[in-house]
């Protein structure tokens, strides 16, 4: 197949595409001026080699070709038009984006119950559009992403954290092959197709896997059980393995736990005399996170407050739902600190879709703050809590 002529047709298909999608409004076609590396052609040989491409499309009946009105026999072709989207994608060994959306929406509908943000992406893509840079074209990426996020989920508590190229490995007999789905893995846990892209280590914690295990970060005076010593926690901060964090072993006036490093490490020091527990979350928490906290609510009275701190956008609130749960499931009820739209000044303000709003209400409820995310949506805006 001639260069030239399969270039026009690649670029007639994606015309096509377009108009089958309902973004295209004007019927798929190459004018002159579009056709300019044909007609510019001084060759005859590559010329005729062109035409011979184009007049086997047209006896495919996916196109038709209009030569130039004063030479209609054998004068240059002036416009291809086309007739058949399915048609010229077969000529060319593609698929339509028809045939591409069919495929995507058989493969990918049976996941939509657990994971209602397909629902999301299949529109994008219906549209012609892309999430996170990926299309429809490899469907069984996201088949693997759900894979991974299930096999996951069913790991016992003794086993809640693993390399991941460990579990890549025995999951599908190649080390690396999670850590290529990671986009794929962030729009599935993070449940929205317009959440900001977060770094893959943060993607990797939140379902227990990551490359070099971190420990986790604790400050306050506060006094506090592990595998093989109980004593208070170290200034400014002490970082320890979560599986041998077993409970609080004295006085205890508070518990808050904070999503974001820099404003951690300006706390542990500002309070570090006091005698409330902070704890880094390192973004989303991990399973083995999760379970670490549960042990050390479970270690204390109910009446002892607990908070947490935290960006106030969609993914701040979407944590701040993950720990309520995890505090709920031991007796606590967590409070939020500095979340509230009048602790962040005007100038720390971005200004934020209805979408993401209304997914900040979603996550806000979640937590147990309806009012909290109400006031934040009505608000309309964002801000992360460095700002603070």
């Amino acid at each position: 197949m001639n260069t030239i002529a399969r270039d026009l047709l690649v670029r007639l298909l994606a015309a096509g595409n377009k108009a089958t999608a309902g973004v295209r409004i004007r019927a798929p076609a190459l004018t002159a001026a579009q056709m300019k590396p044909y007609r510019e052609l001084r060759n005859w040989h590559q010329k005729q080699e062109c035409e011979e491409t184009l007049l086997a499309a047209r006896d495919a009946n996916a196109i038709s070709l209009v030569r130039d009105k004063l030479n209609p026999v054998d004068g240059l072709f002036e416009r291809i038009n086309l007739l058949d989207v399915q048609g010229l994608a077969r000529f060319l060994g593609q698929s339509s984006h028809a045939d591409l959306m069919g495929q995507a929406t058989a493969q990918l509908d049976p996941l939509k119950a657990a994971f209602p943000v397909i629902e999301e992406v299949l529109q994008r893509w219906a549209v012609m559009g892309k999430v996170r840079g990926l299309g429809p074209q490899k469907t069984t990426d996201w088949l693997d992403a759900v894979r991974v996020i299930e096999s996951c989920a069913k790991r016992s508590t003794e086993s809640i954290s693993a390399p991941i190229r460990e579990f890549s490995a025995r999951l599908f007999r190649d080390s690396k092959r999670i850590e290529k789905l990671t986009a794929h893995l962030d729009v599935l846990l993070a449940g929205s197709v317009g959440a900001n892209p977060r770094p893959a280590v943060e993607v990797w914690q939140e379902i227990g896997l990551f490359r070099e295990e971190q420990p986790v970060l604790l400050a306050g005076r506060v006094q506090i059980e592990r595998e093989r010593v109980t004593s208070v926690l170290d200034m400014p901060f002490t970082g320890l393995p979560a599986s041998t964090i077993g409970r609080v072993a004295g006085p205890l006036d508070a518990v808050m736990t904070i999503e974001n490093l820099t404003t951690f490490h300006s706390e542990a020091k500002r309070r570090a005399g006091e005698a409330t527990l902070l704890i880094y979350t390192a973004g989303m928490p991990s399973p083995a996170w999760r379970t670490m906290y549960r042990r050390l609510l479970a270690s204390i009275p109910a009446t002892t407050p607990v908070s947490h701190w935290g960006d106030v956008d969609e993914g701040g609130f979407r944590i701040a739902a993950t720990i309520a749960a995890a505090a709920c499931s031991v007796g606590h009820r967590l409070l939020p600190h500095a979340m509230s739209p009048q602790d962040v000044p005007n100038d720390m303000r971005v200004d934020a879709s209805p979408r993401t709003l209304e997914r900040i209400r979603h996550f806000a409820a979640a937590a147990g703050w309806p009012e909290l995310g109400q006031s934040v949506a009505d608000a309309g805006f964002t801000s992360e809590q460095e700002a603070l």
